[in-house]
């Protein structure tokens, strides 16, 4: 394992849960240097997380000559200049999420670093958690069957900064924020080369005095005929809900990540505290989170990204599939416009993904629609002819 010297990009809440997992665990890597937009915010990071330079030109702090990976946490309205900025000094580059404010952003950030020939992560932390992971191995070994649907949801009271809520920087409301994160992980369980062909689109503000979405419902068709559903939210109460739910032909599983995990709190707020992230109080009942790092896949996707780059393969989660994400979210974005089903215009690089055929399993000759074990131990078959269309009940003997 060869330790990292990194620059790192920004100094928000993203970038400290990043250098929170480089320094952490006895970890050779270190952030070395780090950009800051303002001297005082530079000067402070430095100090807590005791990196060593900070600068407030984005320019010397990539061109750094003792670094030799940069990491992007900045808001989505500089990534496409920090990226150019990379490749111009063939620097490896690891880019938060979302990769850019749109497709067209994306797929120029994307050429820029492959006409360059430098190595490109896109950091997208949720689909690196141990739960999804530990599905994701359980799916691709056939546990669940052909997946026949996602739904991904997440949501919690708002963004942390301003930004976010500025549609000229951020891109968009809560479908840009948090539903960049529910596409990537519904192409994970439904397979990164089965093509997303179209979304429709639901979008509304309801609480907020903004010019964007604060709540979003988005289904996504993919070839396979498999449906992906997404819910985002800036107006949910009690923190930060983050479930999937995965269902095939064979099973299904469920996932909570974050808000109701077992860990479980009281207090008459004695003490004032960080709780969790996007945890609204400090007393009452409290659902904290034992390893947030580790919970939100920070650890593991860093493991990833770095053992890629010094192995000279593509992580899990690369610069294309934030392309693709991107062309996504376009579609979405134009079946609020059109109130109709938006196809996703993309520049696809994989083939094509056999539609989902219907069961095929009979008994004597008939297709069987449903089996099902009763209580005395028999097993009832709901059957259908094929020739004449008629079903029928069978009992078998146990």
């Amino acid at each position: 394992m060869t330790p990292h010297k990194i620059s790192m990009l920004g100094t928000g809440l993203i970038c400290n849960f990043y250098t929170q997992v480089l320094h952490g665990q006895r970890n050779p890597d270190r952030v070395m240097n780090v950009y800051s937009r303002t001297e005082e915010r530079g000067q402070a990071f430095c100090e807590q997380w005791g990196i060593p330079r900070h600068a407030t030109s984005m320019e010397e702090t990539i061109n750094d000559p003792e670094t030799d990976v940069v990491v992007v946490g900045l808001p989505n309205s500089m990534h496409e200049e920090a990226i150019r900025l990379c490749a111009e000094a063939g620097k490896a580059v690891l880019c938060t999420k979302p990769l850019a404010r749109n497709a067209e952003e994306a797929k120029r950030m994307l050429e820029l670093v492959e006409k360059a020939g430098i190595f490109a992560g896109y950091l997208e932390d949720l689909c690196y958690t141990p739960k999804t992971l530990k599905a994701l191995e359980a799916v691709k070994k056939g546990a669940l069957g052909d997946i026949t649907w996602v739904r991904s949801r997440e949501a919690h009271p708002g963004p942390h900064s301003a930004w976010f809520w500025d549609k000229n920087r951020a891109g968009g409301g809560c479908t840009i924020d948090m539903g960049c994160h529910c596409v990537e992980i519904i192409r994970n369980f439904v397979g990164k080369g089965n093509r997303p062909v179209e979304v429709m689109a639901w979008a509304d503000t309801l609480y907020h005095p903004i010019p964007i979405e604060d709540n979003s419902i988005g289904l996504i068709r993919f070839e396979s005929g498999a449906v992906g559903q997404m819910e985002c939210s800036w107006t949910f109460r009690g923190g930060m809900d983050l479930r999937d739910e995965v269902s095939g032909t064979q099973g299904m599983v469920r996932l909570d990540h974050f808000l109701r995990t077992g860990f479980e709190m009281y207090s008459s707020g004695g003490a004032d505290g960080y709780v969790a992230e996007k945890a609204e109080t400090d007393s009452g009942w409290l659902f904290p989170v034992g390893d947030e790092a580790v919970a939100l896949g920070y650890v593991d996707m860093f493991t990833d990204q770095f053992a890629a780059l010094e192995e000279g393969r593509e992580p899990q989660e690369t610069f294309y599939d934030g392309y693709v994400v991107a062309a996504v979210l376009d579609a979405f974005y134009k079946s609020l416009e059109t109130r109709a089903w938006a196809p996703v215009e993309l520049d696809w690089r994989y083939g094509t993904t056999p539609h989902l055929s219907p069961n095929k399993q009979q008994h004597d000759g008939k297709d069987i629609l449903k089996t099902e074990l009763l209580p005395d131990g028999r097993k009832r078959l709901i059957v259908r002819n094929p020739d004449t269309g008629e079903t029928e009940d069978i009992l078998m003997d146990a």
